[in-house]
């Protein structure tokens, strides 16, 4: 955990209340010099400390901790998720992960004649874009195959079952937007 950014978090969030140190120090059981050391990023304060302060504040201790401030994220290129995946392909997850939000934004690349398998149905109500920037992309969704082109993009919902395969001679680069929708039955 970042302290300073930790730091700064608390304390605009007491700023944005109105609160004084000794106020919320008042409010969450935690003494001001505590939160003085937290707020300046001198002290890492245990789970149970931060959750006095969330309560305190009057937000639950995952709000305190997350990263999604006044509705603005970024997610640095440095900070992007590549995977490496058997046969040769690789992805980039692009997005920032934003709690509650099932949304990544994808970047693919098969090498020549590679086939990244089949990917399992998701929850009813989910949703995939397709977008082709270069090489010959093979969509399977279902029983049903469509061939797109650089510059081709395709839509499916995406309780079914399906597969990208570069069917060209070339790299085949394109990019998914997906909305995943997750099942609420317990288990699942």
């Amino acid at each position: 955990m970042d302290l300073a950014w930790l730091g700064n978090r608390a304390r605009d969030l007491r700023l944005e209340r109105g609160l004084t140190l000794h106020a919320l120090a008042a409010q969450c059981g935690v003494s001001v010099s505590m939160l003085s050391s937290v707020e300046r990023g001198d002290k890492a304060p245990t789970v149970v400390v931060l959750d006095k302060i969330a309560t305190g504040l009057g937000i639950p201790l995952t709000e305190l901790l997350s990263e999604v401030d006044r509705g603005f994220l970024v997610r640095r290129a440095v900070e992007q998720d590549v995977a490496e995946e058997p046969g040769g392909w690789w992805r980039t997850i692009l997005t920032p992960v934003v709690p509650g939000v099932n949304f990544e934004l994808v970047r693919s690349t098969l090498p020549p004649v590679c086939d990244a398998g089949w990917f399992p149905a998701y929850a009813g109500g989910s949703h995939v874009f397709v977008v082709v920037v270069a090489g010959v992309l093979r969509l399977t969704v279902g029983e049903r195959t469509e061939t797109l082109r650089a510059g081709d993009s395709g839509y499916f919902a995406a309780h079914l079952p399906h597969r990208y395969a570069n069917a060209g001679e070339t790299d085949c680069e394109y990019y998914v937007a997906a909305l995943i929708m997750r099942s609420r039955a317990p288990g699942r």
